[in-house]
């Protein structure tokens, strides 16, 4: 026990110096007011007053949750029947079915999103199909909807493969046991593999949300500046305003806002387990 101690020392290490240091930094940033000189500075809570106290902000960030909460919801009503189509497919086709959700993956992000400019721009060819159905007069690129599409098809694979992944560790026995007792497919999906994949959904809830809700680029690049969200709040007061300590007080809000909603999550999950046990035991 003492040498797989000794040998967690560098991880620890390494934990801290890329973790803990640098949110205590921002932390840090957060609660002061820098001074005079580089070592003098105040405590203060103005930058937190300021962010709630502000309704321009408050509208941003309440944007910010709104459309990461569409997001996940467009993703997970795609994102569950494709997974379910694949996990039931046989081995060798789902493997494929697999693979090309991952394959967009291995493309940065970045280069991703900048491909969507050209797909939605006037005269791309989403327009151009659009004009051939006597809907080519609408502007696409530069909106809401645009945004959010981006966010849609960037976070999609995430909860495609954790449903998938769910789906795939279930108990198929089970399906049969519940025709064997009468249950009709709808109400074996209601009462078996619906609760068995909900570990699966809520994973992919949260690897969605989270991204969503502090993603900068995507709203940057497809809003054209006209579609701000909290991450380009937080980027504009680090790189073009440099107000750091505000714009560390912004990300700690955050922060605490995604720790908080993880704490709902892993209570809905602990709750959903427990009811799982309980059945098992009656």
């Amino acid at each position: 026990m003492k040498k797989f101690s000794q040998m967690a020392i560098p991880y620890i290490v390494w934990a801290m110096m890329m973790l803990v240091l640098p949110m205590a930094l921002v932390a840090l940033y957060s609660f002061t007011q820098p001074g005079n000189s580089i070592v003098s500075f105040s405590v203060t809570l103005d930058h937190y007053v300021r962010f709630f106290t502000d309704q321009d902000f408050l509208l941003i960030l309440w944007r910010s949750l709104w459309i990461a909460v569409k997001t996940t919801v467009i993703c997970l009503l795609i994102g569950y029947p494709a997974a379910y189509y694949i996990s039931r497919c046989k081995e060798r086709l789902q493997n494929g079915l697999v693979l090309c959700i991952t394959i967009p993956m291995w493309i940065n992000m970045l280069v991703r999103t900048y491909a969507w400019i050209g797909l939605l721009s006037e005269g791309g060819l989403i327009q151009r199909l659009l004009g051939i159905l006597g809907l080519g007069n609408r502007e696409l690129l530069y909106t809401e909807g645009a945004v959010l599409l981006g966010m849609v098809y960037n976070f999609l694979p995430f909860m495609i493969l954790q449903i998938h992944t769910a789906l795939c560790k279930m108990d198929y026995s089970l399906l049969e046991a519940a025709a064997d007792l009468g249950a009709n497919p709808a109400k074996t999906f209601q009462r078996v593999t619906l609760p068995l994949s909900l570990p699966g959904v809520i994973n992919g809830i949260t690897l969605v949300f989270l991204p969503a809700v502090s993603s900068f680029f995507i709203p940057k690049l497809l809003g054209g500046g006209k579609y701000f969200l909290i991450g380009n709040v937080i980027e504009n007061q680090f790189i073009t305003v440099g107000e750091w300590n505000f714009g560390s007080a912004i990300s700690m809000i955050m922060a605490v806002v995604m720790m908080l909603l993880m704490m709902c999550v892993h209570k809905v999950e602990a709750r959903n387990q427990g009811g799982r046990e309980k059945e098992q035991a009656i």
